[in-house]
């Protein structure tokens, strides 16, 4: 028995020539998802954006200027030998806490790597080993400044205890002098 072939008959004027499929739709489901998604993308964002963002995401209490508030934020700090750090001092104005670097805002103390000259070598270890045993003394609070990050992505923050500044006492005790927007020798 032979088989036939079916032929298609040429669409009738004005038809197409295919039938149009339905379109489909996104179910409710779906597009409220997509705009939760949105919004949850934009917050974070937005946190991140904002001075304090990571810190405000991570649970870090931030101070604006002129605020008073219990020191919360504690840690057991070491020296930080190579690259980043959890809890550790890298110099007399650095440090990484939480997993985030930071930078003492208003002060400036000697370079350590590399040091231009004896005399700064000795200095800056001096204020390193002075913010570590000030970091490691009790509790501390981060105060936001007018810039969140340094060009370094740092964290600028003024660094106090009971309201006194760490720069404070670091410029108090000949380790650091105030920060005048730009870095001079210590040679």
């Amino acid at each position: 028995m032979a088989h036939r072939r079916y032929v298609r008959k040429p669409p009738r004027p004005g038809r197409r020539a295919y039938p149009k499929r339905p379109r489909r739709r996104r179910s409710f489901g779906l597009s409220l998802a997509m705009v939760v998604a949105g919004g949850f993308v934009g917050t974070l964002g937005a946190l991140n954006m904002t001075p304090g963002g990571r810190e405000a995401a991570a649970g870090i209490p931030l101070l604006r200027e002129g605020a008073a508030a219990p020191d919360t934020l504690s840690a057991r700090f070491g020296l930080c030998h190579s690259g980043g750090g959890r809890n550790c001092v890298v110099d007399g104005d650095t440090f990484w806490f939480e997993g985030q670097k930071y930078r003492v805002a208003d002060i400036d103390t000697p370079e350590t790597h590399p040091a231009r000259c004896a005399e700064e070598a000795e200095l800056g270890e001096a204020a390193t080993g002075r913010l570590l045993r000030w970091l490691n003394a009790g509790a501390f609070t981060l105060e936001s400044v007018d810039r969140d990050t340094d060009r370094y992505d740092r964290k600028l923050r003024i660094v106090t205890r009971g309201g006194d500044s760490v720069g404070d006492m670091l410029v108090g005790e000949g380790l650091a002098r105030r920060w005048e927007g730009r870095r001079r020798p210590w040679c």
